[in-house]
């Protein structure tokens, strides 16, 4: 399937690894010129040398988008570079895990503004060259969470769903410019963050963060242009079966 989007130009935030990483490269696969960025510059770099060693282009910036002023320099800085922003992937590293009652203010301002305002940060940001263009594609990494709250991931679970809220009512405000604005909710996937908290449970398979990110792309595509609101679940009927 041609997805339409070859010359457009897309901001990937948190994309030197995981999920991210996996969006850049599956639009910079698409002929999209591809704005990365992430803390750290080492994985950040090598994830762009695999971008331009497959023949795409991309830029590079080290920054951290929950800081406030930095969604809006990140927009400016791609269309600076490339003339335009056309897709926008937001994502975002997840907050600790935590239980309900255990949440203290410091820990829940800390997760709602990586998790959220730096997501409705990032849109307010691409929303205006979009809807000035009336083509515009964003797609918010979440995660299962926002239908189904997993145990012991109060701050996760709390973002998130505040994220999903938010989002359904944006769309129904975008609609009108020709930007369309969705959510990707992964459940496991074989990243080095799922290493970190010791993989699946018990044996569960995860999914492939190459195919989340194909699954991106499309929604960031021309056909997807009917495609708006949605909160897709990406997790192998794991929400169903009651494992997230």
């Amino acid at each position: 399937m041609n997805l339409g989007i070859d010359g457009k130009t897309a901001l990937v935030t948190a994309s030197s690894k995981g999920l991210g990483r996996a969006c850049a490269l599956a639009l910079a696969a698409e002929g999209v010129n591809v704005v990365i960025c992430a803390r750290g510059r080492e994985a950040l770099e090598s994830t762009a040398r695999e971008i331009t060693s497959a023949g795409g282009t991309v830029h590079v910036i080290v920054a951290d988008v929950a800081d406030a002023g930095v969604p809006g320099y990140l927009v400016e800085t791609a269309v600076g570079r490339f003339g335009g922003l056309d897709i926008l992937v937001g994502n975002g590293g997840g907050p600790p895990a935590m239980r309900a009652l255990e949440v203290d203010d410091a820990a829940l301002a800390r997760a709602l503004n990586e998790n959220l305002q730096a997501m409705v940060r990032l849109v307010r940001a691409a929303v205006p060259g979009m809807a000035a263009r009336r083509w515009g594609r964003i797609c918010l990494i979440t995660s299962s969470a926002v239908k189904e709250p997993m145990p012991a991931l109060a701050l996760s679970n709390t973002a998130r769903t505040g994220l999903w809220a938010w989002a359904k009512t944006a769309a129904q405000d975008l609609r009108q410019h020709g930007v369309t604005l969705n959510l990707a909710c992964p459940g496991y996937h074989a990243t080095d963050r799922l290493k970190a908290i010791g993989g699946a449970p018990d044996g569960l398979l995860a999914g492939d963060p190459a195919d989340f990110g194909k699954i991106v792309a499309f929604l960031c595509s021309e056909p997807a242009g009917f495609v708006s609101g949605a909160a897709l679940q990406v997790d192998g009927a794991q929400s169903v079966l009651g494992l997230l």
